[in-house]
């Protein structure tokens, strides 16, 4: 019971940090805003407050800030949470979101309409349609005799993503400056294209998503014992599975899609939600979670602060996550294994 509570404690300490620097972002950038100024505009914009507004405050809180904050939050969540699925599923500890190719299909499906824009309505929408294109693909390659194992899954994740990859080397090649300068830009990651409309379709998706997925973390946990105690402990392996890996690919593709490629996200936050609160995945995905989000909104802030001209996320995540995994691995490599 005691550490129950423990546990309760820190998932609460967790949000009200997360709540902290959320605001804290809305104020940070090139243009200072005080938190007083940032709670004016929203009282202005919800209607509380019946003040005059400035037109300036307004526009960096509500239509640039606000946004992208939102964005990076809902992203981390994602990914995180997504991460924390597929390594209890694959029971794999080094495993993430992009395991099954949803990464290489949704930068293909990108790259195709940013070169060829008279094909697609959007990139986003392109890059959603290829990165769950990648995922059916992959399980249909992995799927042999009626059975589909976890290492056949991971192999065809990656051979399909690297197909696509090739893909889009070709696709950089043939585009003209303009093009593959976008293309470069969107697969290295930000959140400098986000909108309410993107946050109105993936918000309400990735939480109800979170919530189904943590509903069953106790699922989750036989599953990652294996699939001969799970059956003998009355849940269906493959099932399960499919539930859970399917919504933790529709999450992954849907940020993805909007931000671009962002990794590490999906490796590093599960392992940091272990080594604080053990193995059981109804502690483990609400922590990696807000980590998650947490990391994104402090990434995100660097990128838009540390230099007059922003930063791709996804090079600040890269650059922070790699020395983190050595980190994990050189010193604190038996405290990261998974429950077996």
């Amino acid at each position: 019971m005691y550490q129950n509570k423990k546990k309760v404690g820190v998932l609460l300490l967790t949000l009200i940090v997360l709540i902290a620097v959320f605001s804290f972002a809305i104020t940070a950038g090139a243009f200072k805003l005080t938190v007083f100024q940032v709670y004016e505009v929203l009282g202005q914009v919800t209607g509380i407050l019946n003040t005059e507004s400035d037109t300036l405050a307004r526009m960096i809180v509500w239509d640039i800030r606000l946004p992208r904050i939102i964005m990076a939050t809902i992203t981390g969540f994602a990914l995180a949470t997504a991460g924390s699925v597929f390594q209890a599923c694959f029971r794999n500890p080094l495993v993430e979101p992009y395991i099954l190719g949803v990464s290489g299909g949704a930068a293909f499906g990108a790259a195709l309409a940013i070169a060829i824009p008279t094909w697609f309505f959007s990139a986003q929408l392109s890059a959603f349609f290829f990165g769950t294109l990648a995922v059916m693909l992959a399980y249909h390659l992995a799927r042999v005799k009626g059975q589909t194992s976890v290492v056949s899954l991971i192999l065809a994740g990656v051979i399909i993503g690297a197909l696509f990859t090739a893909m889009v080397s070709v696709l950089k090649y043939l585009s003209d400056d303009a093009a593959l300068r976008e293309i470069m830009f969107w697969i290295m990651g930000g959140f400098y294209h986000s909108s309410w409309d993107e946050i109105h379709v993936s918000v309400p998706m990735v939480m109800i998503s979170f919530l189904i997925i943590w509903a069953m973390g106790w699922k989750l946990n036989v599953l990652s014992m294996g699939d001969a105690e799970a059956r003998a402990l009355g849940v269906q392996p493959q099932l399960y599975k499919v539930i859970l890996i399917s919504l933790a690919t529709l999450i992954t593709a849907l940020t993805v899609a909007s931000t671009g490629i962002i990794a590490w996200v999906g490796l590093m936050m599960p392992h940091a939600a272990r080594m604080i609160l053990g193995p059981d995945n109804r502690y483990v995905i609400p922590l990696s979670a807000m980590l998650g989000a947490l990391y994104l909104i402090i990434c995100d802030t660097l990128a838009r602060t540390l230099t007059s001209a922003e930063i791709p996320v996804g090079i600040i995540t890269a650059i922070a996550g790699a020395p983190y995994l050595l980190y994990l691995l050189r010193t604190k490599g038996t405290r990261i294994e998974m429950q077996q």
